[in-house]
């Protein structure tokens, strides 16, 4: 069968433009799948005979060698010749597995062999248990290069022996079907070949270490470490999986740590919606631009505060919503800390808030569609009664836009939770763009710090969450909140698909019957009605300079203006999100949160707005 050639241009996670964001949806499609989802993409393909298991595996070789030669050019070039000495290969280890990841790194390893190089082939398995197309692969490379048989020790002997001879090491032992600790026969292996912490790969005589769809030793499905294989760069093919972005709860080399930079290559398979499958978080543009209309076409944000001098965390969620394009914008304070805002804010309106009896007040303005709570509120009784009054007034707003007849069947305990679980429009909004909310028919709520403890620590407040609401807790917020989430997500994995951050998340969600956005590096946003996304600040996004404190209420802010705008709360996490990271990405090293809602202009003019 003649040789499938991959894609002149294999997406990856290198070289990103200024914003990431097109050339983001380019690099990594937008959907992460687990290992059960892709290997049904795969039989599906092969089954309708649009093509043959071979052929992807061909196609899945020949994108790994075009993306190393991408990531490494010098590769691709003839070695230098040393006068008065024979013209010296270059040299590779292909370490291949016992399925079809295995396979792959036999057409990998064939493809080198044809171009010259020097290759080394080691074979873990058993060729009469091969799957059918890794096979023949197999018998393909043996008949070009030898295919030694797995021998730990003796491996390790020889690499050892000949230390930093290679100038490519390709792990294909196990890929996204990896469910179990490594076993212990392939450590002495790995370490001959990499004996100390990995290195940058392009330090002038080191190897570089390539995996192919995933590190051995790295769960598909949640990125959790079993026992990885690091690698410099990690080929996947189709789309990126879930375990690519993970990153807290990996361990030492799981998740996109382990990874090093990512590539995602196309094989030609259809580019079809899977249905239940995790988004890669993306902005909404359309729904970022304004063209008309007057202040209250943004909509009216209300940025609750604490007492005096716990009011810097509001300042700066109010800023981050008006920046992000709310119409209005209000901080509710104490009257003592009238004075201390006062000074901080121009823009941003001020309104004195005693207790819950006046936010009920404050909030029977129907053009007020947005508010914020826990940034600097305290853990006080005024602080527990103004989350209870605001849940309430929201909720009375969720229940008006549903219809009537609710009302009714709320009394009746019919919905624990406050409303049905997806209205029409909830249930399309993330996958089909923002949706934009009547204001005068929605009131959004986003509970943040300490509103988020004091619902932890009260089943009825716990009990008024619903769809307007969106939770934004880190992770010792959400052990508070969901403790037995977190402490399952804690527990060492002994076995695969380990549970994740994603699973927690969205189990979360349906408990709580709202948005929860469980921050992090790998930040995962989901919804009662399962939809889910990841916005990860890895590889080319990767955005340390965010821990920091009050970066937090800066998303808080960036969500609750979004709110105001009509965003629907999913698509509001999502994009203020991602606006965040690339504020960060923007400022750069030295980042203190009051510098990322000025950063936001930026990232909107990059943006084309």
């Amino acid at each position: 069968m003649s040789e499938q050639k991959a894609p002149k241009q294999p997406q990856n996670g290198g070289g990103a433009g200024p914003l990431g964001l097109r050339e983001g949806a380019r690099r990594f499609p937008a959907e992460l799948l687990t290992a059960a989802q892709m290997r049904a993409v795969e039989a599906e393909a092969i089954a309708s005979g649009a093509v043959t298991g071979l052929e992807l595996m061909e196609r899945a070789g020949a994108g790994v060698v075009e993306a190393v030669f991408e990531e490494w050019p010098e590769l691709a070039l003839a070695p230098e010749v040393v006068p008065g000495q024979p013209p010296a290969p270059r040299r590779a280890v292909v370490l291949c597995g016992p399925g079809n990841n295995g396979g792959d790194g036999f057409v990998v390893a064939r493809l080198l062999k044809g171009l010259g190089w020097a290759v080394e082939v080691y074979f873990y398995g058993d060729a009469d248990k091969l799957p059918p197309d890794a096979r023949v692969n197999y018998e393909r490379c043996g008949g070009i290069a030898e295919v030694r048989a797995w021998d730990d020790a003796a491996q390790k002997q020889r690499f050892e022996a000949d230390p930093l001879e290679f100038h490519l090491v390709v792990d294909a032992i196990f890929g996204t079907g990896m469910t179990r600790a490594m076993p212990e026969d392939t450590y002495l292996t790995w370490h001959g070949l990499m004996p100390l912490p990995l290195v940058p790969a392009h330090a002038p005589g080191e190897i570089r270490f390539v995996a192919i769809d995933l590190p051995s030793g790295v769960c598909s499905d949640s990125g959790h470490d079993f026992g990885a294989f690091p690698a410099h760069l990690t080929v996947t093919f189709h789309r990126p999986k879930i375990g690519h972005f993970m990153v807290e709860n990996c361990l030492n080399y799981g998740g996109a740590p382990g990874c090093g930079k990512l590539a995602v290559v196309d094989i030609g398979l259809p580019r079809t919606h899977v249905v239940g499958a995790v988004k890669q978080a993306v902005p909404d543009i359309g729904g970022l631009k304004k063209s008309f209309g007057h202040k209250f076409s943004y909509g009216h944000a209300v940025v609750v505060s604490g007492p005096a001098g716990a009011c810097g965390a509001t300042r700066m969620t109010s800023r981050a919503a008006l920046r992000v394009g709310a119409g209005l914008v209000t901080l509710a304070c104490p009257a003592e800390a009238m004075a201390e805002n006062a000074a901080r804010l121009d823009a941003v309106m001020l309104k004195p808030l005693a207790d819950a009896e006046a936010l009920t007040a404050l909030l029977s303005d129907a053009r007020i569609n947005a508010l914020c709570l826990g940034p600097g509120l305290g853990l006080d009784a005024r602080a527990a009664g103004l989350v209870r009054a605001a849940l309430l007034a929201s909720r009375s707003r969720e229940v008006a836009k549903v219809g009537p007849g609710t009302a009714g069947r709320l009394g009746q305990g019919a919905e624990p939770r406050g409303i049905p679980r997806a209205t029409q429009a909830d249930s399309v909004a993330p996958d089909a763009g923002a949706v934009r909310e009547d204001h005068a028919a929605s009131r959004r709520l986003v509970l943040d710090a300490d509103a988020l403890t004091l619902v932890s620590r009260d089943p009825a407040l716990f009990a008024l969450l619903h769809e307007g609401c969106i939770l934004t807790p880190h992770g010792g917020e959400f052990a508070r909140l969901f403790p037995d989430l977190a402490a399952r997500l804690s527990e060492p994995a002994v076995k695969g698909p380990a549970y994740s951050k994603v699973d927690a998340t969205r189990e979360a969600a349906a408990r709580a019957g709202c948005t929860v956005l469980y921050k992090g590096p790998d930040t995962v946003i989901a919804s009662a009605n399962g939809t889910c996304a990841i916005n990860a600040a890895t590889y080319d996004r990767a955005a340390p300079w965010l821990a920091t404190a009050g970066s937090g209420d800066v998303l808080a802010g960036l969500i609750t203006g979004l709110l105001a705008r009509g965003f629907h709360p999913q698509n509001a996490a999502e994009t203020a999100a991602w606006l965040h990271v690339e504020a960060a990405r923007a400022f750069g090293p030295g980042l203190i949160a009051e510098d990322l809602p000025e950063m936001i202009p930026k990232v909107f003019r990059d943006l084309g707005l």
